[in-house]
Formats: C-alpha cells, sequence, structure tokens
C-alpha cells in the first residue's frame, strides 16, 4: 500500500475511534456520575506508568521496524553495487506504481518493497527488491521507453516530485511515477536539484542507448530547471 494513504488510513481510523469513545463517554456520563463516587480509588501513577510502558514499546517496534528496512536497503544496494553495473536510485513504493507495472507485466505479479532499488544502465531501467541477495521485480529495455520527464503528485496531502517513464510492452502504453528516496532521516522524498540531476542522467542514458541502436529519438520535452542550493533555500524562504 502506498505509505502516504496507509497513514491517511490510519489516521482517519483514529479519529472514528476517538469520536466513538468521545460520543460514549458523553451518553454514558449521567450513569458514571452515579458509580464513580463508589468505585475504589486507582492509583494515577500506575497509570501513568502503564501508558509511558505502553508507549515506549509502540516506539520500539517502530524504530525496529525502520532500522530492519535501513538495513535491509543498505545490504540491497551494496549487493547491487557489486554486481550490476549503472546507476543506482532508491524508490518508495506507492500503490500506483504497483498497480502500474502489473498493467504492463499482468503475468508477473509484480511486488516491489517499501524501499526498492533502481539500477539505470546502457540496456534499460530494472526494480530490485529483497536485501543481501537482491531479486529482480521487472525490467524495461530502452527501445521500450518512450519517454522520460520530471512531474509531482500528491502523497498524503504533500506534493512530491516524481520521475515519470512511459513504456509501451507488448502493446501497452504505461506511464509509471516513480518517487525517489532522499535518502536521509527526516526527509521523504528526493527533491530540486539532486532529483533533477537523477532525471537529467536517466534521459541522456535513455538517448544514448536509442542512438546507438539506430532507433528514433524520443521528442525533447521541456528542459528540467538547474536549482541551485541557494535558489532552493530562497524558494523556502
Amino acid at each position: 500500500m502506498n505509505p502516504a494513504a496507509h497513514r491517511v488510513s490510519l489516521t482517519l481510523l483514529v479519529g472514528l475511534a476517538a469520536a466513538a469513545v468521545v460520543a460514549g463517554l458523553a451518553a454514558a456520563s449521567p450513569m458514571l456520575e452515579r458509580y464513580v463516587p463508589h468505585m475504589p480509588p486507582v492509583p494515577t501513577t500506575s497509570i501513568a506508568i502503564g501508558f509511558v510502558a505502553v508507549g515506549v514499546v509502540v516506539f520500539l517496534v517502530w524504530a525496529i521496524a525502520q532500522l530492519s528496512r535501513a538495513v535491509r536497503t543498505r545490504s540491497r544496494r551494496m549487493a547491487l553495487e557489486a554486481s550490476v553495473r549503472g546507476e543506482l536510485s532508491c524508490g518508495i513504493r506507492s500503490r500506483l506504481l504497483v498497480q502500474r507495472l502489473n498493467e504492463l507485466l499482468p503475468d508477473d505479479g509484480v511486488r516491489l518493497g517499501a524501499r526498492y532499488s533502481i539500477v539505470v544502465d546502457e540496456l534499460g531501467i530494472a526494480f530490485w527488491n529483497g536485501g543481501s541477495r537482491p531479486r529482480r521485480a521487472a525490467h524495461f529495455p530502452w527501445p521500450e521507453v518512450r519517454t522520460i520527464r520530471a512531474d509531482s503528485m500528491v502523497v498524503g496531502g504533500s506534493r512530491v516530485q516524481v520521475a515519470v517513464l512511459r513504456i509501451r510492452h507488448h502493446g501497452a502504453s504505461v506511464e509509471l511515477p516513480i518517487i525517489l528516496s532522499a535518502g536521509r532521516v527526516g526527509r521523504y522524498a528526493l527533491a530540486d536539484a539532486p532529483f533533477f540531476a537523477i532525471v537529467r542522467s536517466w534521459k541522456a542514458m535513455h538517448r544514448a542507448a536509442l542512438a546507438a541502436e539506430g532507433l528514433e529519438l524520443p521528442p525533447l520535452t521541456a528542459p528540467i530547471p538547474v536549482i541551485t542550493p541557494a535558489m532552493a533555500a530562497a524558494y523556502r524562504r
């Protein structure tokens, strides 16, 4: 599932549960007023400790899951760097990307990890899962890639930049929106100059591969802007 959509679903469920609890307490308030004075005293310190303990357990589970994913991603990257050629990037899974990959490859049952690897070389573009033993989930040779462009999409209420590849495979023509991971703590998707640098590199490799085979080059799209760190900082202010 798209992580942003998953967060939105969880937020809605928590909100509905909270509303139900508040409504239940409001409806039961007359009964509670009669019975609370007769209930034995409850030590508030024990309740506070219990809440803190639950919070700590939840945080530890989340931290272990994040650490496990980071270790798996790093292991896969190291294994790919040692075994394949080309540029290596990290992608963030989205439900739309997985859906469209399966439109192109309906017999393969394509699945992607929450963080997957993208390898772009002289042969084409490939998507990889796994850890220290990477598994290729999908591959498209350059002649099947029609265009590459930079765009944006809304994820969890925020707009993120995406690299959009139009793939023509076995008669189907589908656009793949790829969210690139920032790879840093506190950052979600790659943006600004680093993002545009990767898209420019992919476009250059695409055109070079087609030219080497004597195939028709894709039409030139609008130039990808070069954003300096100073321009990005000024825009944020």
